[in-house]
């Protein structure tokens, strides 16, 4: 069972159970009495922020909680708020119709809004950010490479008055997710400091020395602040310490410091937490055995459920018998999702739900199920023969031929993680039953294969927020650089444009299960599921709630953890 306080500070909601969950003072030793925690990131963080490729990560963005500052974000429950410590009130949709003029809206900072260095937080932080968030085609920033550039490459231009920037949108285009813009979910994971790059002596103007300044803040420990905590010793190796922010100008932080150290061997979790070395951690990869056994400790409070990453089985379509898609039909038939969920997550969370929608999960609104119906996923070996023989291919012992060719063999790549090995084993052993091999070559740099498109068959994890309508664009849009497999089909171009654009979240929805319609047919990416997290924490640490609906996870209101009293 999960342990669970009587009394919640925070309402759980169904999809992401919030939890009231605790810590000692963790390895900060004897420090007069200082109240103390010890978090646990499993992985290293790549770079010292998170525009960059190297830098995108959950690691890195969670290294940042309680110092970037952001206009707002998604709580547990599901609902957006907005960030009231930094704006003076609620964004303001000017115009959200392209044919009465450009797409404008605006934010206001908060008078007592500033750096750690007292300086005002404006809307040229604004500016310096989106720039430096934008593509290498919009020319704002030489050698940015940003990992995101969906979002802000529709800004024509943000203008700043004081406390006040107006974002205005190019000529023809909207954003029903506007709000999104400088939040906790977007490129930056928030906003960072324009008044640095002066004081260093760059100009955000110039292209040039804003992308210096752009490196600069991907290479350096930041000594600044915009939260309720800022880093005072660390590296990208161990660990970063952080204690309250002296100009904070919201609620009093109520931990002394934060110890958060980078550990991948989660082996390790399990004998740390006992021996109160560390508090707590929210990994980003699910550890059945790391789980069951932080669940049965007395001071642990821990839960599960399902989180923004799910994984998938995508095609390099570059590769040239994946022209034919009844091939792709057929493989997908093959596997079996359930089996491989199953295998993975059924003893820890017998709960889980098969993915039958890229977009929205099973509890939206706006959920479809688009694999109603399609033997895609099923595991049924006997249509999948009947798929290849209609389609011309024969079966000559036990390898399958077109034309008297052998069909195959395929790589089949993933990163090394024990539900990812699990996964592609039991894939090779499906794709056997219809005379297909794959042979599994797994990777220890997935950004670099994806890239590449140095793959057959892959399986992987995308992650996200409740914010959406970039997705679908990012996913399958044939000049996306996240479509990896190289995708192609116009009428979905056409569809994921118009979801980005859509002037409401119902169109853009609407449009997105449009897209998804063409999509499936076409056997291009099988979803799984979502994976489950788990999260895990002494009693003794107040107020830390999982947040699955935010890359910060529990880390998202850190400012608010305290120690229970004694």
């Amino acid at each position: 069972m999960h342990k669970r306080r009587k009394t919640l500070a925070l309402a759980a909601a169904a999809t992401s159970v919030a939890m009231v969950a605790g810590g000692c003072a963790g390895d900060g030793g004897d420090d007069g009495g200082a109240d103390e925690a010890t978090w646990v990131l499993n992985s290293l963080p790549g770079a010292w922020q998170a525009i960059s490729l190297a830098g995108g990560s959950v690691y890195v963005v969670q290294m940042l909680s309680g110092v970037l500052p952001y206009t707002g974000q998604w709580s547990p429950e599901g609902e957006y708020e907005h960030n009231m410590d930094v704006l003076a009130e609620e964004p303001e949709l000017i115009n959200d119709d392209p044919d009465e003029g450009a797409f404008e809206w605006q934010f206001t900072f908060a008078d007592d809004a500033v750096w750690s260095d007292g300086t005002p937080m404006n809307g040229e932080d604004l500016r310096a950010t989106w720039m430096m968030s934008a593509s290498p085609g919009e020319e704002h920033c030489n050698g940015c490479d940003t990992r995101g550039g969906m979002s802000a490459d529709k800004i024509e231009e943000i203008e700043t008055e004081g406390q006040t920037a107006t974002i205005r949108l190019k000529e023809g285009l909207a954003n029903p997710e506007w709000e999104e813009t400088f939040d906790a979910h977007s490129t930056a994971g928030g906003f960072l400091p324009a008044h640095l790059a002066e004081e260093n002596g760059w100009d955000i103007d110039d292209p040039d020395e804003l992308g210096e300044y752009y490196e600069w803040l991907h290479a350096t420990m930041p000594e600044w602040s915009g939260g309720p905590y800022q880093i005072v010793e660390g590296d990208l190796d161990n660990q970063v310490i952080k204690e309250p922010n002296p100009e904070w100008f919201g609620d009093e932080p109520g931990l002394d410091r934060i110890t958060m150290q980078f550990n991948d061997d989660e082996g390790t979790f399990y004998n740390a937490f006992v021996n109160g070395e560390i508090d707590g951690a929210n990994p980003a990869d699910y550890n059945e055995d790391v789980f069951t056994q932080i669940e049965g400790v007395d001071n642990a409070v821990t839960d599960i459920a399902e989180g923004e990453v799910w994984e998938h089985i995508d095609f390099n379509l570059g590769v040239e018998a994946f022209d034919d898609v009844e091939l792709r039909r057929a493989i997908f038939t093959a596997i079996d999702r359930d089996d491989i969920a199953n295998r993975n997550f059924g003893a820890g969370y017998p709960e889980y739900e098969l993915k039958n929608n890229h977009v929205f999960g099973n509890d939206s609104e706006y959920f479809v199920d688009h694999y109603e119906g399609s033997p895609q996923g099923t595991g049924d070996i006997e249509e999948a023969q009947e798929i290849l023989e209609e389609a011309g291919y024969e079966l000559e012992g036990d390898q399958l031929t077109l034309d008297g060719e052998e069909v195959g063999p395929f790589s089949l790549r993933s990163t090394d993680s024990d539900v990812r090995n699990t996964s592609v084993q039991l894939i090779q052993n499906q794709l056997a039953e219809i005379g297909i091999t794959a042979n599994i070559d797994m990777t220890d740099d997935l950004g670099a294969m994806t890239a590449e498109a140095d793959y057959d068959i892959v399986q992987y994890g995308w992650s996200g927020s409740p914010w959406f309508a970039t997705n679908p664009e990012q996913f399958w849009h044939s000049e996306s650089g996240s479509n990896f497999g190289g995708y192609e089909n116009e009428e979905v171009d056409e569809l994921t444009e118009n979801v980005t654009n859509a002037s409401d979240i119902d169109e853009a929805a609407d449009y997105a299960n449009q897209a998804m319609e063409v999509l499936v047919p076409d056997a291009y990416v099988l979803p799984i599921m979502a994976e489950p997290n788990y999260f895990f924490a002494d009693e003794r640490l107040e107020n830390v709630h999982d947040n699955l609906n935010s890359s910060y996870r529990a880390t998202y209101n850190i400012g608010e953890w305290t120690l229970a009293d004694q």
